[in-house]
């Protein structure tokens, strides 16, 4: 487990790494167990197709479940989890973990060691990562892939408001065509496997440093 808490800076991924994705999700164990139970298969989905996981650090909830079922398909695995949530969010230290200082810390590695992004459900946490994420795609601060895992209409009511701010002239319609959509688990890796083709993998976030 690497502690940057210190402030020691972090060592850069090999240029020739596997494509990862940062999946965002709740952290709850109190979830639906379908839900626990997607979230282990589409970590193992992940892994299955050589794609390296990011996620929040811990043990728990989906997050947990993601990176078991990444670890268990033999896939590589990075958690990125702030100091102080170490005990709420209990770390699984099976896989590689780096400890930062603070939240705003975690996520901009996150958004940085990643190539696209997967929203399984979750609270409010969750709605804060997506936001911002949409937000920075909104002024052109990135172009990487976005897929809603959205099992029983989980994410139909964001999808509605988001709908809403267009309607109402406040947000671009071309903020619509950001994120895709998979309901069942099994499409998540396929669906977002179709999108990095289309794009050749190309990481348009040249644009990073206005996110510090």
């Amino acid at each position: 487990m690497t502690d940057l808490s210190s402030g020691q800076a972090a060592v850069a991924e090999p240029a020739a790494a596997a494509k990862a994705v940062c999946v965002y999700c709740g952290s709850s164990n109190t979830a639906d167990p379908a839900f626990l139970e997607a979230a282990f298969q589409i970590g193992g989905d992940f892994a299955r197709a050589g794609l390296k996981l990011v996620y929040g650090g811990g043990g728990v909830g989906l997050m947990g479940a993601t990176a078991r079922g990444a670890h268990a398909a033999g896939g590589r695995v990075l958690g990125i989890i702030p100091k102080f949530l170490r005990g709420r969010e209990q770390p699984f230290d099976d896989v590689e973990t780096v400890i930062v200082t603070s939240m705003h810390e975690r996520k901009m590695m996150m958004f940085e060691r990643s190539d696209a992004f997967v929203v399984l459900p979750g609270g409010i946490g969750t709605l804060e990562e997506i936001i911002e994420l949409l937000s920075w795609r909104r002024l052109d601060l990135h172009r990487k892939p976005i897929v809603f895992h959205n099992p029983g209409g989980f994410w139909d009511p964001l999808f509605a408001l988001l709908r809403h701010t267009i309607d109402q002239g406040l947000t671009p319609p071309s903020l619509a065509d950001c994120w895709r959509v998979a309901e069942k688990a099994a499409d998540i890796t396929p669906t977002l496997l179709a999108w990095l083709a289309e794009t050749g993998g190309e990481d348009a976030a040249s644009n990073v440093r206005l996110l510090t």
